[in-house]
């Protein structure tokens, strides 16, 4: 046997999509890091060898403009290019990639992590050591700070952390979906399936574990289909009444039971047209959904959720819904899931990501300090990605600064904070002064801007919304909102209800506090105007919800054409199809009731009136990056159709009065945080490249020459851009502008841009690129 010993900056244990971000995030901002996995691929649940598809905030796509930026959206986005199809080894190696992109990583696979070493009176981690099967390789991995994203919460457990399993009374937290008594019920496990059609008549002999599922609740109480596939069965669960660890064989062999069970009723109970369909795939490791949770400084309730709490040490967010299954899995007599959304995201604060009681311990995933309830939106992979870049970057803060993450979070949060957001890490709402960004002391101009939302020109007489529904339309206000304007067809004198509400909170979009109604009288006739005076002026910037009430004797103008953060919404009906016909949706959810995808990409035919600064360019240096109140970004104004941005580009320029020196800058493009991207491909979404992504462009340099003129001096081309996050690093220019030329958009017509940053000092990348997949494919 091999004995090896491996120092580095930060330890992570567990290779899923936290320990993933965790490594990554660490290891760009100049931290070594070893990043140790007991699996042969990377990515956790979301692998190959399980296939969760991964979700978030966006809830597909019930949350709006929620989904993830940073190094999970990074992987969505590349994921969006390379697989259309969503092939699961695709995703393999497209998670695998990234990790392999890092220099500063050491991929330790097949290495389970099964013995630590302790040190100190008030506890710390001083090692853990790893078997890697296949090698015969033992080695003991040291470090100042370590990162538990194994799931189960092995190294916290070996640590000596405290932690919680199961459920807690109701009375701890004042929870109300927690048990009256607490008990250790936890979430089961799953496993999957994939067929295929053979294109001939293929038998299929169940094995002798199969489970004949004629004789449970499970064809009664559950939707079988032959076209689902995968994560479709999401509700083959069990093992929540067993210790999910100590029992995980004992699970295994029931969910295989189940699975071939379903199979053989599928193909031989003559109940469906299978005779074609063979059993491609089933999974032989169970989907873990809950075990331990660690105990930090803060534990996560429902009530924060729900709520949506604003904490000052945010540094992730969530926007799942509090999705809690029945403890008897496939066998309960009742739907799969019990779901409670809240208006929109919510904060993750960084006290929920380290032990209380083991001085360098930080973990991410499903196992961070969140009560049961709170788990069940937490759990999700693309919020616990966003834990794992929070972490990482806590961890390389530690290791740096030689303090401990209680210390980081109780005198260092603003850092935290602002190298999250310098690494456009997905928070919400956080805007953390970074001294450092010369660009905020700039004044931003552009060569066009979007001043007016005016979509009336570009409606379609032809395609029409019969209200026969409240309808809605999502629009930012900044800084009034005096009448809007709506073109209808209008068969018989009516009077039509629109009524001007606000969203409660900036990452909201949906009516929640009632402000002004208004009564409008309109007479018979097509393409009539409906306009509705509010003369309302909010004391901040936000989005406004104007909703227009049911009436059958109007039919509302419709547009492809939408400013970017302008949004339609139909109320929900008792007729309308379920969102997801295996879960009954609560009542009372506002963004249940309020449905944006039917009329996604597309929009009502309205002006807003007066003019609007939502699409300033300086919306580009407010430390704002995305959504919250408003777009928050820099739009030109609407691009012709026959207009070439290769002879005629749009520009964005920042300039100082002093001279600045300046060797690095970030741009961060506008990627529609609002579409919802899966990595398995729940859904199709028929572009490789998000059209809002500004495609072709250059950043240059006013520089002095010689002679004593100026002239712009070229710092970097990029064409066929994909990514939202771009860094430049060159060699040092003293210069008092900046500019960038955008030559193309991915499709949209408007050039947008979120955020500009400059910065004197080069950034900690090991090589010039805003993703790590830039290099070999751009």
């Amino acid at each position: 046997m091999l004995q090896l010993q491996e120092s580095s900056d930060v330890v992570v244990i567990g290779g899923g999509l936290a320990g993933v971000a965790a490594a990554v995030s660490a290891a760009r901002l100049g931290s070594t890091v070893s990043l140790i996995t007991n699996r042969p691929v990377l990515g956790g649940n979301s692998s190959s060898e399980v296939r969760v598809w991964v979700v978030g905030a966006s809830a597909h796509g019930r949350q709006r403009f929620s989904r993830e930026t940073g190094i999970m959206g990074e992987l969505f986005l590349e994921n969006q290019y390379r697989n259309p199809d969503g092939n699961p080894y695709y995703w393999d190696q497209t998670v695998l990639d990234l990790v392999r992109a890092e220099p500063n990583i050491t991929l330790h696979l097949n290495t389970d992590v099964r013995h630590l070493d302790m040190v100190g009176s008030s506890p710390s981690i001083a090692s853990v050591t790893g078997w890697t099967m296949g090698s015969e390789i033992e080695t003991r991995f040291t470090a100042p700070v370590f990162i538990d994203c194994t799931g189960d919460g092995l190294v916290g457990h070996l640590a000596g952390a405290d932690y919680r399993i199961g459920r807690e009374s109701s009375a701890e937290f004042g929870e109300s979906w927690a048990p009256e008594v607490a008990d250790d019920e936890l979430l089961g496990s799953s496993l999957f399936f994939y067929t295929k059609d053979a294109g001939h008549a293929v038998p299929y002999v169940p094995p002798l574990n199969a489970k004949d599922i004629s004789s449970t609740p499970i064809p009664m109480n559950r939707i079988i289909r032959t076209g689902d596939n995968g994560c479709d069965y999401w509700w083959i669960e069990w093992g929540g009444l067993l210790d999910t660890v100590a029992d995980n064989e004992t699970i295994r062999d029931e969910l295989w039971s189940i699975v071939f069970g379903i199979w053989d009723y599928i193909k031989n109970s003559g109940k469906f047209d299978a005779d074609n369909l063979a059993l491609e795939w089933v999974g032989s490791i169970p989907g873990k959904r809950e075990y331990r949770r660690f105990v930090g400084d803060y534990t996560l309730t429902q009530n924060d959720i729900l709520e949506q709490k604003k904490f000052d040490d945010a540094v992730a967010f969530g926007g799942w819904s509090i999705d809690l299954h029945p403890v008897e899995g496939v066998y309960a007599d009742k739907p799969g899931a019990q779901q409670r959304y809240s208006n929109g995201s919510y904060d993750i604060p960084f006290r929920c990501l380290y032990s209380a009681t083991v001085d360098n311990l930080l973990f991410a995933g499903r196992n961070i300090s969140a009560s049961h309830v709170a788990f069940g939106s937490t759990r999700v992979m693309a919020t616990c990605a966003t834990q794992g870049q929070a972490v990482g970057t806590a961890a390389h803060l530690v290791s740096a600064l030689g303090v401990s993450p209680r210390t980081l979070g109780d005198e260092h949060v603003a850092l935290l904070q602002q190298t999250l957001q310098r690494e456009d890490a997905p928070v919400i709402g956080v805007s953390a002064e970074d001294t450092d960004d010369l660009a905020r002391s700039a004044t931003v101009t552009a060569s066009s801007s979007l001043r007016s939302i005016d979509t009336t020109p570009h409606s379609h007489p032809d395609d029409r919304l019969k209200l026969d529904r409240d309808v809605a339309l999502v629009v930012p206000v900044n800084p009034r909102l005096d009448s809007i304007r709506f073109v209808a067809d209008v068969d018989h004198d009516t009077t039509v209800r629109i009524e001007l509400w606000d969203t409660d909170k900036p990452q909201n979009y949906v009516p929640v506090n009632q402000r002004l109604v208004r009564e409008v009288t309109v007479s018979a006739g097509r393409a009539i105007d409906i306009t509705a005076e509010f003369e309302w002026m909010p004391s901040d910037a936000c989005n406004a919800v104007i909703v227009v009430r049911m009436n059958e004797h109007v039919a509302l103008h419709l547009t492809d054409e939408r400013p970017y953060g302008v949004m339609a919404l139909l109320s929900t009906t008792t007729g309308d199809a379920s969102f997801d016909a295996r879960i009954p949706d609560e009542a009372n959810q506002l963004v249940a009731d309020w449905s944006a995808r039917e009329l996604r990409r597309r929009s009502l035919a309205a002006e807003v009136s007066p003019r609007t600064d939502a699409y300033s360019p300086e919306r580009v240096t407010d430390s704002l990056q995305r959504p919250f109140g408003g777009p928050q970004l820099w739009s030109s104004a609407l691009l012709s159709p026959d207009r070439d941005l290769l002879t005629s580009p749009e520009t964005l320029t920042l300039q100082w009065q002093e001279p600045q020196t300046i060797s690095s800058v970030r741009l961060i493009f506008n990627d529609d945080v609002d579409e919802d991207l899966i990595n398995l491909h729940r859904h199709r979404t028929p572009f490789p490249v998000i059209p809002e992504l500004v495609a072709a462009y250059t950043l240059e340099a006013l520089q002095l020459q010689d002679d004593g003129e100026e002239k712009w001096m070229t710092l970097a081309t990029v064409e066929r851009n994909r990514h939202r996050l771009r860094i430049h690093d060159f060699d040092a220019v003293e210069t008092t502008a900046l500019r960038i030329v955008t030559t193309a958009t991915n499709g949209s017509p408007y050039v947008t841009i979120s955020a500009v940053r400059a910065f004197a000092a080069p950034s900690p990348r090991a090589a010039s690129t805003g993703s790590s997949f830039t290099a070999s494919h751009n």
